[in-house]
């Protein structure tokens, strides 16, 4: 195979506070697939991830267990690697923060960054988020907190090191500017572009509060801060800053994958690091979404809190590998945030997997050993729908391809499925079943069974970067165990005649939703349970009630153009609310919740035909709806005209 050049793919290296999650799971589950697809294609690949161990925060947690720090790490750490072991992820390094050869290239970095000039001694005083480690000023925070994980911040006075990161605005603004694939997708560099124009300030890179981080050179009071030490792996893995054989073969890095939550620290931060030490930059960052729970960023914290069970361990032990990563590839858009529930993975599982793929696989095997006693038959005749097959077939290697170049793996994975789609759709177009009941068309029934192998053989290759374990069984069912996946050979329409085939388990069994639903919330109540939270309960709802009931309610938009205390009660809230071209006094009871001058101007939902009734002597005309999470009531709002009905 011809060697196309050099490939080196890293994850963010993840922080090992407590084990991680299915949302770290998607992240790495695509770097994993990118790798072996550029392996498959001929390229010389490298890919990295590992864990960020330093900090205060797990110097807390550790002190919290009474353990060392290193103690905590190991175990947590020993944990994500046995994920990986279990996922069969196909990493070429694991670097930790924590090993020795990291530390003292690190320090290296750091020496050339402060021999440009580039580091100097200061005082720092902010707004500090513990969590995140980072520090943060008045205006940066939302609502008084952490705008990254939503946590309190703290007041925080040191003496630090800073970095200049503001004499780099410009460079990382014409690096933006020149090469724009440095940073995808487009709406993650304009964020960043809108953030350095609010002005850079010089970054704090050291702490001297706590001692759990690598030294500073010449100073080892301090600690290197998160930036410096954890940005740095991806060199430091390479033996870094020096140049070395591996620094020579694959520096500088293809893509960085990353969350978007800290695509501002690879994209802003990391290259401005890189040109004050003068190494190359890398060529593509990539910024992806998050799976979303409830609305939210899937999280450590959520981990064992609601209905759906995240835990990739539990969800592999039921389902298979394969079934989890294909739906983690399939199911959500590069760079978008989607929300993930136990039944939309579930359905994607049957209705993809089993239905489709399975099925077809199942199919195939039984007939060519039901009507040619086992062996893959030479094919002898053609007609437009045979020709239309294979075309679909090997014109599919070219499509995966197209979609994987831009990191569109559900894209890629659709193109797949058009091929194995179509497979189905072509033993429904021909019967087999009917012409084996005629002698004169055994020719043609032949035919049918050739080439419904040879288009799951070339399916069994392209989903080989994604699932593998399922490409090797669909292969063994085809009689090619001993035949590898080769990314050519899915151009190639006439590989496997006379090949012995034998039908073996079913690849992706039927799920029963509706009872593994169930299933699962009994899962997740048990982990809930386990880690002292409280258990998911069902809805309770209202009596039932009919369309024609709900047909009777008149829901307008409406904005509030004016609001006030009610003289008479201190729990009532006095609006008026403009719905077109008419202004209503609708009164709720919500001052415990809102200040009147938090309502001005928001647009409403308003029950409009509610009989008018009088509220401690002011009329009500309508009420706002209102949603109450138990401690408070949140009010909700459209983005549509007032006065338009909602339906």
């Amino acid at each position: 195979m011809e060697n196309k050049g050099k490939y080196y793919i890293t994850t963010p290296i993840y922080y090992p506070s407590a084990k991680l999650h299915i949302g770290h799971t998607y992240c790495t589950v695509m770097a994993d697939a990118m790798a072996r697809f550029r392996r498959m294609q001929g390229y010389d690949v490298r890919f990295l991830t590992g864990t960020d161990e330093h900090g205060q925060k797990i110097q807390t947690l550790a002190d919290a267990k009474g353990v060392t720090p290193q103690e905590y790490v190991d175990e947590v750490v020993d944990g994500i690697k046995k994920l990986w072991a279990t996922m069969e992820i196909s990493y070429d390094d694991f670097i930790r923060t924590t090993e020795e050869r990291h530390m003292t290239r690190c320090q290296q970095i750091w020496n050339r960054m402060y021999e440009k000039g580039d580091i100097y001694k200061g005082k720092y005083e902010g707004l500090y988020c513990t969590p995140c480690e980072s520090f943060w000023t008045e205006s940066q925070l939302v609502d008084g907190k952490c705008p990254d994980c939503g946590r309190p911040v703290a007041k925080a006075e040191e003496e630090a090191y800073f970095f200049k990161l503001s004499k780099y605005s410009q460079k990382i603004l014409d690096l933006y500017e020149e090469h724009p694939e440095f940073l995808q997708p487009e709406t993650r560099r304009n964020e960043m572009k809108a953030f350095i124009g609010q002005g850079l300030e010089d970054l704090c890179i050291s702490r001297c509060t706590f001692d759990w981080g690598i030294p500073v050179p010449n100073d080892p009071k301090h600690v290197m801060y998160v930036w410096v030490d954890a940005l740095s792996n991806y060199v430091t893995a390479l033996g870094g800053p020096d140049d070395t054989d591996l620094m020579k073969q694959y520096w500088p890095a293809n893509y960085h994958l990353v969350g978007k939550e800290i695509v501002r620290f690879h994209s802003i931060i990391w290259p401005a690091m890189l040109m004050s030490a003068d190494l190359p930059l890398p060529e593509h960052v990539l910024g992806h979404g998050w799976l979303l729970l409830g609305g939210e960023k899937v999280s450590k914290s959520k981990a064992a809190k609601g209905k759906d069970v995240i835990d990739p361990v539990v969800l592999i032990e039921r389902y298979g590998i394969d079934a989890l990563k294909y739906f983690l590839l399939r199911e959500y858009t590069f760079g978008q945030d989607g929300m993930f529930t136990n039944e939309v993975m579930l359905k994607r599982m049957n209705y993809d997997l089993a239905n489709d793929l399975g099925n077809l696989v199942s199919r195939t095997v039984s007939m060519i050993e039901k009507y040619c006693g086992g062996v893959v038959p030479a094919a002898t005749t053609e007609d437009e729908i045979d020709k239309d097959l294979k075309a679909i077939a090997v014109g599919a290697q070219a499509k995966v391809e197209e979609q994987m170049d831009k990191f569109a793996f559900n894209m890629a994975l659709e193109e797949i499925w058009v091929l194995v789609r179509r497979a189905n759709k072509y033993i429904d177009e021909k019967a087999p079943w009917v012409l084996a009941k005629d002698e004169s068309k055994k020719a043609e029934l032949d035919t049918v069974m050739k080439n419904l192998a040879e288009a799951i053989r070339i399916i069994s290759v392209l989903i080989y970067p994604f699932m593998h374990t399922t490409s090797d069984a669909i292969r063994e069912q085809l009689g090619l165990t001993d035949v590898p996946a080769v990314w050519e050979d899915a151009v190639v329409f006439d590989k496997i005649d006379g090949v012995t085939v034998k039908k073996g388990n079913a690849i992706f069994p039927r799920i029963d939703i509706e009872k593994e639903l169930e299933t699962l919330s009994g899962i997740a109540d048990e982990m809930a349970k386990k880690a002292g939270e409280p258990v998911s309960e069902p809805l309770k709802l209202k009596d039932e009630i009919t369309y024609d009931d709900f047909d009777k309610i008149d829901f307008r938009v409406g904005q509030i153009i004016k609001a006030e205390k009610h003289p008479k009660a201190d729990k009532l809230l006095v609006f008026q609310v403009k719905m077109g071209t008419e202004i209503r006094q609708v009164i709720s009871g919500v001052a415990e919740s809102y200040k009147p001058e938090e309502m001005l101007g928001k647009k409403v939902v308003v029950v409009a035909n509610l009989k008018p009734r009088q509220l401690r002597g002011l009329e009500s005309y309508g009420m706002l709806l209102f949603a109450d999470d138990g401690d408070k009531v949140k009010v909700v709002t459209t983005e549509a005209p007032d006065g338009e009905v909602v339906c």
